[in-house]
């Protein structure tokens, strides 16, 4: 069977398989980067605060995704909670270390000026640090879609949700007819979904970022 027959009587499944691996990434998305910024705003001012922030995130990053899935499996079970737990954990380091960056890099007048007609330490990190920290936290999110895109595919080991599962399958019976056509398959649809997730945030980018502090 060629590849394309192959994506003809598969494609429902391949297309639920899309879902399911776009979706726990957009959560587990949605989650690193709400705790991502709360750390950046809890250790930005202080340098020792944020170089433990960003080395504990980093060594998180360090331990091999099979390994963190292999160890969480006893303490959460098997499916979506080994899966978002991982995919959370590896997500936070870019988002951390760019908000870090992101709101040591604002100007210090705006804030002194921002304080100066009365507003409150929240509202001077709300209207004023965090959007224009925005642009290198944005950066920080792409960056971690990437490279969770490429991880969800590991979370199969723990019969989590996505395309891992049609790798997986096509390596476990390697020298079968649709071996290699599964783990193309698998191994495209990842490819695709981080383009199209790509695409998305250029766009959100441009519709949330003044042109005047764009990159």
């Amino acid at each position: 069977m060629s590849f394309w027959e192959y994506l003809g009587n598969r494609h429902q499944q391949l297309l639920t398989d899309a879902y399911q691996h776009a979706s726990a990434v957009l959560q587990c998305m949605v989650v690193a980067t709400l705790l991502g910024v709360l750390i950046g705003v809890a250790t930005y001012r202080s340098d020792l605060a944020g170089s433990l922030a960003t080395t504990t995130t980093s060594t998180i990053l360090t331990i091999p995704s099979l390994a963190m899935i292999g160890l969480l499996i006893p303490i959460v079970g098997l499916g979506v909670p080994p899966t978002v737990i991982a995919l959370t954990l590896y997500g936070l380091l870019p988002i951390v270390r760019n908000a870090i960056v992101g709101l040591r890099g604002v100007d210090p007048s705006l804030v002194d000026a921002a304080r100066g007609i009365g507003m409150s330490r929240p509202a001077q990190l709300l209207k004023v640090e965090l959007p224009l920290a925005w642009p290198p936290i944005l950066t920080g999110i792409r960056v971690s879609t990437q490279m969770l895109m490429g991880i969800a595919a590991i979370a199969a080991y723990a019969s989590g949700p996505g395309l891992g599962n049609v790798i997986f399958r096509g390596l476990a019976s390697l020298g079968s007819a649709n071996a290699l056509n599964q783990v193309l398959a698998g191994t495209l649809g990842i490819i695709v979904l981080a383009l199209l997730f790509d695409a998305a945030y250029v766009l959100l980018g441009r519709l949330t970022i003044p042109r005047g502090i764009r990159a």
